[in-house]
């Protein structure tokens, strides 16, 4: 049996970053049928895909079945010659165990919570190990509340994406974090796991949603490390002095995160006023703010409520590649996502001038 080349191992690799992404079967970049066809690649595929005693946060049985079936039907309609052409023991073995399990109805299966991995964007050439953020998550639910933390929204992946590149890490390595409406905690997971962050404060206002990210947090082997903290914090309710006192004396906080919090124009006022709590609090700490542009109005409410309260807002100018050029964090970029920089206008001056 002939080596995996290592343009066929990068493409089996990238299929499985993408698969324990839970990106749905059309959107995953599945090889050739000429390649699946190797032997070698299908055992390369069961091996880092379905083989269950490889994987600790498998995908659920019904997204692992949806897959599978996928890459049958391409080998099947494939083959020529009954002779030659097969698909692995391994594999039919596993598409007929997931056949064989029992089924939910689509409303229970939406309901169902799945591990999803998100695995980091390569910038060039490494030979380290990829890194990941797993969280547990309800990829297509809101809360009966209107609550957003119950998955990672594609502005967190982008933001994510951003910290990722050297620019962007040196914004959070060796920086003490706060995440304005963490949701899951990805982004607060990846800079405390990942981005050389000191300490991270993940703040989220629904309770649930904090609960959720202490269970993510453990699923990443944070849990005691010291170096995250979970807190509900409820914008515009004037709980900064209180909630940070409780955290460790003498902390002084770098950099203020948040991902799709620009979302409910009503919800601005109290999302600038806890921003102004911030910087009042600690002059020289900075914001990235990561906006999905879904509404022009919304968004130029939330920079003119900057302005008014002299607020320094500057683009980074960051731009994410299409899906199809991605290596991690995959996210849609059809709408567009905006990271700003926004910082205390005094303390703004006083870098311009040093």
């Amino acid at each position: 049996m002939c080596p995996l080349s290592v343009r066929e191992s990068g493409q089996i690799d990238l299929l499985r970053r993408q698969y324990l992404q839970l990106l749905e079967p059309d959107l995953l970049a599945i090889p050739s049928v000429e390649m699946l066809r190797k032997p070698n690649v299908q055992q390369l595929l069961y091996n880092e895909m379905f083989n269950s005693d490889n994987s600790m946060f498998a995908p659920t049985g019904r997204y692992q079945l949806r897959v599978l079936k996928e890459l049958v039907l391409r080998l099947e309609s494939s083959f020529t010659d009954p002779e030659e052409d097969e698909i692995s023991d391994e594999l039919m073995a596993c598409l007929t165990t997931l056949m064989a399990s029992p089924t939910l109805p689509p409303s229970t299966a939406a309901l169902q919570k799945s591990y999803v991995t998100y695995t980091t964007p390569m910038y060039g050439p490494s030979s380290d190990e990829p890194s990941a953020v797993t969280t547990l998550e309800s990829p297509s639910l809101l809360s009966s509340s209107g609550a957003t933390g119950l998955r990672t929204w594609p502005a967190a992946l982008s933001l994510g994406t951003y910290l990722a590149s050297h620019t962007g890490k040196a914004c959070v390595d060796g920086k003490n974090i706060l995440e304005l409406g963490a949701g899951t905690g990805f982004l607060s997971i990846f800079c405390a796991k990942h981005a050389g962050a000191l300490h991270v404060l993940a703040t989220d206002g629904d309770g649930g949603a904090v609960d959720d990210i202490g269970a993510n947090i453990y699923l990443n082997g944070l849990e005691g490390s010291g170096k995250m903290e979970t807190a509900v914090l409820k914008w515009g309710h004037a709980l900064i002095e209180e909630l940070l006192s409780g955290q460790n004396e003498g902390r002084t906080y770098d950099v203020v995160l948040g991902a799709d919090v620009i979302y409910d124009i009503d919800a601005i006022p109290a999302l600038v006023a806890t921003l102004l709590d911030l910087f009042n609090k600690y002059p020289r700490i900075e914001a990235l703010i990561a906006a999905t542009v879904r509404n022009e109005n919304t968004l130029k409410a939330f920079i003119n409520a900057c302005n008014t309260n002299n607020f320094y807002l500057q683009d980074v100018g960051f731009h994410t590649p299409p899906m199809s050029q991605q290596s991690g964090f995959f996210h849609p970029t059809t709408t567009q996502i905006r990271i700003l920089c926004i910082k205390n206008s005094r303390a703004a001056k006083v870098v311009e001038q040093s």
